[in-house]
């Protein structure tokens, strides 16, 4: 190994780090991915990662000079394959090997610009805001699991897309009062955090139900080696979505709900068994 391959290697290792840190149903869904796939979703997560970090937690009063420098950055260094940033440098080289479409990366970031300073969404930039900045990594992943293939990664696109979608609407839901009473903002359009209530929670499931329908179709179509990482988080949200459903909307307004420990190694455990089994 050369030092310019133990550089990406690194820079790498860091993207999994954050992965692994940041989200532990993730990564433990990555587990079940083959290489390089595996790799190739950890410079996602951690490319992904940083720059949310940067609009909803760090914050600084330069957010919007860091994130156009992020993006800048980001473009430079998948023109020459090449970054002083570890996460930028494996992310740049994952877009390489896949040819991600940079459309992609530019509607993620008016998504994360988004969020520094909208706090309530109407229908139309809803939907551009989960479009950037769920549904289009999730076709960066796609990038990833079809292998670059123009015409699988066509077919699985609405799939792809819906998947992404619903997982984040799940997120939305989980955390309304993390959202709204840290950072004032209520992504949900039409919907007022003090008023808000079980008629118009139902209303989000569904719409989230049917997200979830639609995405179902691809999983099990899905190349082996992706498969059932993908299965496994699918799994995890649907979890995530019947807890949600069964919820009233005050508790939903007071508390975040979460899979626990012991239920999350149930769900791996079977779907590893189903990997054994390729079924």
């Amino acid at each position: 190994m050369n030092n310019s391959e133990l550089y990406t290697k690194t820079s790498q290792q860091i993207n999994k780090l954050i992965t692994q840190q940041y989200s532990t149903s993730f990564s433990t869904a990555m587990r079940l991915l083959n290489e390089p796939d595996r790799t190739h979703l950890y410079n996602i997560y951690g490319f992904v990662r940083v720059a949310d970090e940067l609009v909803d937690t760090l914050r600084p009063s330069n957010a919007a000079i860091l994130l156009k420098d992020f993006e800048t950055h980001t473009f430079t260094a998948i023109r020459s394959q090449v970054s002083l940033n570890p996460v930028i440098h494996a992310f740049a080289k994952t877009v390489h090997t896949y040819n991600i479409p940079s459309q992609l990366i530019k509607a993620f970031f008016i998504s994360m610009s988004m969020d520094l300073s909208k706090k309530k969404y109407s229908a139309s930039q809803y939907q551009a805001y989960i479009y950037g900045s769920a549904e289009a990594v999730g076709l960066m992943c796609l990038c990833v699991f079809t292998e670059g293939k123009i015409s699988s990664y066509k077919k699985y696109t609405p799939a792809a897309q819906a998947l992404g979608s619903a997982f984040q609407k799940v997120n939305f839901l989980r955390d309304l009062q993390a959202d709204n009473l840290d950072l004032g903002r209520v992504y949900f359009p039409g919907v007022d955090f003090t008023h808000f209530n079980d008629e118009q929670k139902n209303t989000i499931t569904q719409d989230i139900s049917n997200d979830f329908k639609q995405a179902k179709v691809m999983i099990h179509q899905l190349p082996v080696a992706s498969r059932y990482g993908v299965l496994l988080a699918y799994m995890y949200y649907m979890v995530l979505l019947h807890k949600l459903i069964t919820t009233p909307a005050n508790r939903l307004k007071q508390e975040r709900i979460r899979v626990q420990s012991p239920h999350k190694l149930v769900l791996y455990i079977l779907v590893v068994i189903r990997k054994f089994l390729r079924i």
